[in-house]
């Protein structure tokens, strides 16, 4: 693999899931140049993509049949497992000497079961879930955790240099999923913290954004807190990132955190307070929004 050089002019890009993150990310590989097939459930959300160059296909099959590189980042592992190993998948359509690329939030071991599935093909597996949000999709400056054979990673590194600034490969199949679930508790507590911080100002009387001045600069200083904080003040709880999807990454993380005999307090009471939120139907809401459901908890109406 690290003797093929990965170019627009030379290089067949197929592209599943267009949905908050992966629609800027499949758009920075068509503004590339890269010839790009894309496949989504909704077929509406593929319009802006289709606009700018990308071509329909009808399943993640005949999307791989024609590709030379499959990318998927859709919503759950049994979505990962459906467009990539089901009848109609992705694998079953990729030529040996082929690569997909799943850059789903999503289980080490299924992420290692892919990796054994391609390689029984001659076809090679990498998992690359990302950080950075809607924002850091948006703007190509995502965390990009990449697991998988090191020559292989190389030879990817131009297409993930289009959509994010910072690309370490952590190790062996699996190993972006397990570094994906480190950042992914990081934040659980972190996002609690957050609210917890901004509802006692709000309740002290301060102004919340004369108070964001002081501490984003401080030892409190956070990505949340300067990316997420000002939605919180502004009651703004559009999706970065979905309240549903983050319930799903902090169970992946639980489980495994089981399977290490790890005991991990502050990650479960984040979960159960993200489960209540969703319960209250912010499921589709940003991960910011738990600022309503902690708000709500000391009879705080965050709405207004």
């Amino acid at each position: 693999m690290s003797s093929i050089e990965i170019t627009p002019e030379n290089t067949r890009i197929g592209w599943i899931g267009l949905g908050v993150m992966g629609a800027s990310m499949c758009g920075h590989l068509v503004d590339a140049g890269y010839r790009t097939t894309v496949y989504t459930r909704s077929r509406p959300k593929a319009d802006p993509v289709l606009a700018r160059g990308a071509t329909w296909s009808d399943s993640p099959r005949v999307l791989a049949e024609n590709s030379d590189i499959v990318f998927s980042i859709v919503g759950f592992p049994r979505d990962v497992r459906q467009v990539l190993l089901g009848a109609d998948g992705a694998l079953g359509g990729l030529a040996a000497g082929g690569v997909v690329v799943d850059m789903t939030t999503s289980e080490p071991t299924l992420a290692i079961e892919i990796d054994q599935a391609a390689r029984a093909k001659g076809v090679h597996a990498v998992d690359a879930p990302v950080s950075g949000g809607d924002i850091g999709a948006r703007e190509a400056r995502l965390s990009i955790m990449v697991g998988g054979d090191a020559e292989v990673i190389d030879a990817l590194r131009p297409c993930f240099a289009a959509m994010g600034k910072t690309i370490v490969h952590q190790g062996p199949a699996g190993a972006g999923q397990h570094t994906k679930m480190v950042n992914q508790i990081l934040i659980a507590s972190s996002m609690v913290g957050l609210c917890e911080a901004l509802l006692y100002g709000h309740r002290a009387g301060l102004a919340l954004p004369t108070v964001l001045e002081s501490i984003s600069s401080g030892a409190a200083a956070s990505w949340a807190l300067s990316n997420l904080g000002p939605r919180i003040i502004d009651r703004d709880f559009a999706p970065g990132f979905f309240v549903e999807h983050f319930v799903k990454d902090l169970g992946i993380a639980l489980a495994e955190a089981a399977r290490l005999n790890l005991a991990l307090p502050g990650l479960s009471l984040a979960r159960q307070l993200y489960i209540a939120l969703e319960g209250q139907g912010h499921g589709r809401d940003g991960t910011q929004a738990l600022q309503l459901a902690l708000a709500s908890l000391s009879g705080v109406d965050w709405s207004r």
